[in-house]
């Protein structure tokens, strides 16, 4: 149930008996050969997969986040932190005013980590509204299935590229690139970070079998909707 396929009358109705809701965080930055907008895709998708059979709304994801450091990649587009904050707190503030008590936040992106501080400082404000932040691509067992298919993966590489990821025409390298040293990436500037990562992967191979993709992906989406079923105390 996407919020984006409803009207008000029926959210009116939906609210009637059930007060859940998922607010999906995205981000529109650099993700080598595949879209700019994988994180917008990956946390709207598997909230919306999670929800369907519990007839769940989820709303617009949000597609911008906080990704300073790729601001040297062309398409790339980052908020300050007060800006998402201030952005996050409107959304919140809104949802709970039309009745919806039980929020699930769904984030696509590690830099939108500020996010969970925010909510939970908003939820502090507003203790009638339970509020859980779910970082879906490295939940305990979601990222012990990418362990399991292949402990070399990062930004940009081969977990990250699901067919609703992938851009038509793009043909992915084939080799695995080493992985990057994260520690010397977090003292580099936009410039530098483009010139130390070229295309983008932090490391690992660019893709793999389309049926360990789907395998990882059947995971993520049962332990988003554990959440959404799981106690909201």
């Amino acid at each position: 149930m996407k919020i984006s396929e409803m009207n008000w009358a029926q959210v009116e109705a939906y609210l009637k008996t059930d007060d859940r809701a998922i607010l999906p965080l995205g981000c529109t930055e650099q993700h080598s050969k595949l879209s700019l907008s994988v994180d917008s895709i990956l946390a709207e998708k598997v909230s919306v997969d999670a929800a369907e059979p519990l007839g769940i709304p989820v709303f617009p994801v949000l597609p911008y986040g906080i990704t300073p450091y790729f601001l040297a990649y062309p398409g790339t587009i980052s908020l300050k932190v007060e800006t998402y904050a201030l952005i996050l707190r409107d959304i919140l503030t809104c949802v709970k005013r039309h009745g919806f008590r039980k929020v699930l936040i769904v984030n696509g992106h590690g830099g939108n980590q500020p996010a969970q501080s925010v909510a939970a400082e908003w939820q502090a404000d507003n203790q009638e509204v339970a509020v859980k932040f779910h970082n879906w691509w490295n939940a305990p067992k979601t990222f012990a299935k990418v362990q399991e298919i292949d402990p070399v993966a990062s930004h940009a590489s081969w977990m990250e590229n699901f067919p609703w990821t992938r851009l038509k025409g793009e043909v992915q390298p084939t080799q695995q690139k080493p992985m990057i040293d994260l520690s010397r990436l977090r003292w580099l500037g936009p410039e530098g970070v483009r010139a130390y990562l070229g295309d983008g992967n932090f490391g690992g191979y660019y893709e793999r079998p389309d049926e360990e993709m789907l395998a990882l992906w059947e995971v993520g989406v049962a332990e988003t909707r554990a959440l959404l079923e799981g106690p909201w105390a």
